[in-house]
């Protein structure tokens, strides 16, 4: 057991050495190692310790991942952060800040009156700031609201695009009963959005009208391209796929 214990150790100890040259660090680490070879994982511990782990908790993966557990462990944590921050400096990008933070945690209707407040003066048309006053009527229940937001949205800045924005357009049409409408803006969000949210929408919306064959010739063209994609797509869309495979299915 004690040689096993030294040869993994060892081993560990050369793929770092290796490391260490390839990827152009001090080679007073390759020092190191070698010294500290006779203590099991010591030299091996030092080095991820100082040399790696920074860059792993510098990565965007790791902050994401941070950020994630922060949220689980104090949800009301970030929206402090902004409410503070927004007191402090009163500015339209910190009260945009604090209404994102409201709608992400369920009390949109808190933020539709903070972007009412930002949308005056030189920020009166401007389209990130429609969006989100959008996003948070319509998360708010205010489906007619939010359409009708984004019909000012587009009237007064033809050139902005955006695929969430068209997106909360077309949800915003079923909310309202126009399903024509809504099944031609998801037809053609379907075509080009960049997640599967679309297609999965557009195929539902389907399915509850009665044209079945057409939703699932949509579901099994979705899931087709799926099997394609990068694996970082198919992990981000987990929750999409899923939900295509349960609607073909049921």
């Amino acid at each position: 057991m004690a040689w096993a214990i030294w040869i993994v150790s060892g081993l560990l100890s050369l793929g770092l050495i290796v490391h260490c040259i390839k990827t152009g660090r001090n080679t007073i680490w390759v020092y190191v190692l070698v010294v500290l070879m006779s203590f099991p994982f010591v030299g091996s511990l030092v080095y991820i310790g100082a040399e790696l782990l920074p860059e792993w908790l510098q990565s965007r993966t790791s902050q994401r991942a941070m950020r994630g557990l922060r949220s689980t462990l104090n949800p009301e944590g970030e929206l402090r952060r902004a409410e503070n921050a927004m007191h402090m400096s009163g500015n339209v990008a910190s009260r945009q800040k604090y209404a994102d933070e409201l709608v992400r945690l369920g009390r949109a209707a808190e933020a539709v009156p903070i972007y009412q407040s930002c949308l005056t003066g030189v920020f009166a048309e401007d389209p990130k700031l429609m969006l989100g006053y959008a996003r948070a009527r319509f998360a708010a229940g205010d489906a007619g609201g939010a359409r009708q937001t984004l019909d000012e949205l587009i009237q007064k800045n033809p050139e902005f695009k955006s695929p969430d924005g068209h997106l909360l357009y077309a949800r915003a049409l079923e909310a309202e009963g126009d399903h024509e409408k809504a099944l031609g803006e998801y037809a053609t969000l379907a075509d080009y959005y960049p997640g599967a949210e679309a297609g999965v929408r557009y195929a539902v919306l389907l399915k509850r009208l009665g044209r079945v064959e057409l939703a699932q010739q949509t579901l099994k063209a979705l899931l087709d391209r799926a099997k394609y994609a990068p694996a970082h797509y198919r992990k981000a869309q987990r929750e999409w796929l899923d939900e295509a495979h349960r609607e073909l299915a049921g």
